[in-house]
């Protein structure tokens, strides 16, 4: 339940991590290879024409992109430097 509720206040802050998302991909700290990584496995998720869930299922369809979404967000978190936690509160 813990996680559920960490991952529904991150959803909740979403718009705020713009910057975080620039600071990140810009810094010298984080390795060209996670960049990669993470660029990778966002374009590719939604370029993928296959989704966990279809997205006609309406809301259904929307929660799967929505998830996944997170949870690549919550991994991109954990592998940012200190600073950039601290500085944007994450």
């Amino acid at each position: 339940m813990k996680k559920l509720w960490k991952r529904a206040k991150l959803f909740l802050k979403v718009r705020s991590f713009i910057p975080f998302f620039i600071e990140f991909f810009r810094s010298h700290e984080v390795a060209l290879r996670k960049k990669i990584v993470y660029m990778l496995i966002f374009v590719g998720y939604f370029l993928f024409p296959f989704d966990v869930i279809p997205d006609w299922l309406s809301i259904f369809g929307i929660i799967d992109d929505v998830a996944i979404f997170m949870l690549i967000l919550q991994k991109m978190i954990k592998t940012a430097p200190d600073h950039l936690k601290h500085k944007y509160e994450v």
